[in-house]
């Protein structure tokens, strides 16, 4: 009987540790199934960060690319740039060494033109006191000649006995007016007299220094020189239209013909200066048209 107790006692003990044996068999195949789960997990998410690891080596590469390439774009045009800027220098230095050059020829285009104009004007003078020496003569030769009529009685009751009277007393009188002075100068000119023509332009000038007509006057006055091809002394009066009449309508025809004069006395240089200026200050004109001519033809 106690044989079959201590068996029946060790039958339970061994049942009891059999089950004990096969909780903790359950428990370690939880955890196991749990650790490979988990395991799964962590390769898939390796795998996923393998994968974004690349795709961002790819992207890192794509902006190294693009970054290196922008350097070298930034490059390219910082060297085009400083081309770019070497040329504006050189042509910028080339043109002012010719803007020097044409203002030393400028200065002695007008240095030369001054002395020549000087050389006029001495020359006019000049003349203009031979004249004005020969007039006295004259004058002194027509009294003694009046003189000796009256002597003689060649002339008879018709002849008015000499008198001292000023010669102011025929300049007292009026002159006529602008425009008859003026119609009548240009009726000499038309006609070819050109000494009764200036004569007649040069009393309007004097009498009427405001009169509408003054600029054209002065203008025909050199107009006459032109004609007669006494070209110096038609740059001096084409002169006097430029500067005692800048606004008046003649300004472009007194250059043109300056310019004109010049070439006709072999002064290349001036003619293309006097032309230049027209063609500058009175563009659209038919005297810059024709200028513009003449310069291409130089």
């Amino acid at each position: 009987m106690q044989n079959k107790t201590l068996w029946i006692g060790l039958a339970a003990a061994v049942l009891l540790s059999s089950c004990a044996l096969q909780e903790d068999v359950y428990t370690l195949d939880y955890r196991l199934s749990a650790l490979e789960r988990r395991n799964l997990e962590l390769e898939k998410q390796s795998r996923e960060l393998g994968k974004i690891n690349q795709d961002m080596s790819q992207v890192k590469e794509t902006i190294s690319s693009q970054v290196e390439g922008l350097a070298q774009t930034r490059m390219d045009d910082e060297m085009a740039l400083r081309e770019q800027y070497a040329g504006l220098a050189a042509q910028l230095q080339g043109l002012r060494g010719e803007t020097q050059q044409l203002s030393g020829r400028l200065e002695e285009m007008e240095y030369l033109l001054k002395q020549k104009l000087k050389g006029f004007e001495e020359n006019q003078l000049k003349n203009l006191e031979r004249m004005d020496r020969l007039a006295t003569d004259v004058a002194a030769v027509q009294k003694r000649i009046d003189i000796i009529d009256q002597y003689l009685n060649l002339e008879g009751a018709q002849k008015q006995p000499v008198t001292d009277a000023p010669a102011s007393t025929a300049a007292a009188a009026k002159p006529a007016s602008d425009d008859a002075l003026y119609n009548e100068a240009k009726k000499a000119f038309d006609d070819g007299n050109f000494d009764a023509s200036r004569q007649r332009f040069g009393e309007l000038i004097a009498a009427y220094p405001q009169s509408q007509h003054a600029d054209n006057a002065q203008f025909w006055i050199g107009e006459t020189y032109y004609r007669e091809k006494w070209y110096e002394k038609t740059i001096l009066e084409y002169q006097k239209v430029i500067e005692n009449y800048p606004s008046g309508n003649k300004v472009p025809g007194a250059l043109l013909k300056q310019g004109l004069s010049f070439l006709n006395i072999a002064e290349t240089n001036n003619a293309r200066l006097v032309f230049k200026e027209l063609v500058a200050k009175h563009p659209g004109t038919n005297e810059a048209s024709i200028a513009k001519q003449k310069l291409e033809s130089l």
